[in-house]
C-alpha cells in the first residue's frame, strides 16, 4: 500500500528527498489546475506551483497531520494565488489547455467553447480574489463547504456568503454579454 501524502511529509520533514519527489509527482498536476483556475495564466500558476512546494518543503519539519494534507496545501496555494492576484492589475485571458484528445469537436463546437471559456475567465477576474477562490474551490475542485473554509480560515456561513455574492456577480456579468 503505498504511502499517505501526510506520511510522506512527515517523512520530507525528516530529511526525505524521495518522499518529497513523490509528493511533488503526485500533486504537481492538481496544485497547477487549481492555480490555474484561479490565476487563468500557465506562466503565473506555474511560478505559484513552484514557491508552494517551495513553502511545502521548508514547512515539512513543522507540519502535524492535525489536517489532512490536501487542506493543508490548498491553503499554501490559496495563500499563494489570492496574494499574486492583489500584486497584479488584470491577468490577460487564457483557456484552460486542453488535453491531447481523439475526439477533437469541430470548429464551431470549439469556437463557441472558448468563448464561453474566455467570457467566464473574464468574469471570475472581476471577483475579490477571496470570492474568486471561493468559486474555483468549489465549482471546479468540488470541495464542500467545510473544506472549503478550512483551507480560507473562515467559517462555514461566510464561504456560503462568498459564493453567493460570487454567483450573483457572475451571473449579472455572464448575463449582460
Amino acid at each position: 500500500m503505498p504511502a499517505s501524502d501526510e506520511s510522506l511529509l512527515q517523512a520530507v520533514g525528516r530529511g526525505d528527498l524521495e518522499a518529497f519527489e513523490e509528493l511533488v509527482r503526485r500533486r504537481q498536476a492538481w496544485a497547477w489546475k487549481i492555480a490555474y483556475r484561479f490565476l487563468g495564466q500557465k506562466s503565473e500558476a506555474e511560478d505559484v506551483v513552484q514557491e508552494a512546494f517551495i513553502r511545502l518543503m521548508k514547512a515539512a519539519d513543522r507540519y502535524r497531520p492535525s489536517a489532512c494534507f490536501t487542506t493543508y496545501f490548498y491553503r499554501i496555494i490559496t495563500r499563494l494565488c489570492i496574494d499574486r492576484a492583489k500584486q497584479k492589475k488584470k491577468p490577460a485571458l487564457e483557456t484552460i489547455p486542453d488535453s491531447a484528445d481523439d475526439t477533437a469537436p469541430d470548429a464551431a463546437t470549439e469556437l463557441i467553447r472558448r468563448e464561453t471559456a474566455d467570457a467566464v475567465r473574464s468574469a471570475l477576474d472581476t471577483l475579490a480574489p477571496n470570492q474568486r477562490m471561493a468559486i474555483v474551490l468549489r465549482y471546479y475542485e468540488e470541495l464542500n463547504y467545510r473544506d472549503i473554509a478550512a483551507v480560507l480560515e473562515i467559517t462555514p456561513k461566510a464561504v456560503e456568503r462568498l459564493l453567493s455574492r460570487g454567483r450573483k456577480r457572475l451571473r449579472t456579468i455572464l448575463g449582460s454579454r
